[in-house]
């Protein structure tokens, strides 16, 4: 099967790693993780985001330690919401979070509309931080947990 992950990743955190970790795990055919463009990352943030370059390379560094299988993995820029997941034909499975679910609903509506078939939904839950909240990259930006969930 090949999988998908799309997210901005920025900074990056152990939920973005459970959701690597589950895209590695099921991809046999291969992991496309499609990475949102700085300018489509900042149009959808209030807060600053790390450049692409940096966030990649985050990325890769985080793929190369938990890839337990030998996973052929992609890296493409994102530019759009759907963008990738509604038009690549190659694709199988898209790894999202309960966040992020919903949204699988109309990237399949997408995909039928241009004859692919749909994606199957693998839903990673969240991972949650010390103080009993989900980890996410705002917190982390605003100094409230480290990448790992701890408080600071």
């Amino acid at each position: 099967m090949r999988v998908a992950v799309a997210g901005t990743f920025g900074p990056l955190h152990d939920g973005h790693r459970e959701l690597f970790r589950a895209a590695l795990r099921e991809g046999d055919d291969g992991v496309l993780v499609a990475l949102t463009g700085d300018a489509f990352a900042n149009r959808t943030r209030d807060r600053a985001v790390p450049s692409f370059e940096d966030r990649k390379a985050a990325v890769e560094d985080a793929v190369r330690d938990l890839d337990r299988w030998g996973r052929d993995v992609e890296i493409r820029r994102l530019e759009d919401e759907h963008g990738i997941a509604a038009d690549d034909p190659a694709l199988d499975a898209l790894v999202v979070s309960p966040e992020t679910a919903p949204e699988l609903a109309a990237i399949n509506e997408q995909r039928r509309a241009r004859g692919l078939d749909p994606l199957e939904g693998i839903v990673v839950p969240y991972v949650i931080a010390d103080d009993g909240d989900r980890i996410s990259s705002t917190r982390i930006a605003r100094g409230e947990i480290d990448d790992h969930g701890r408080v600071r």
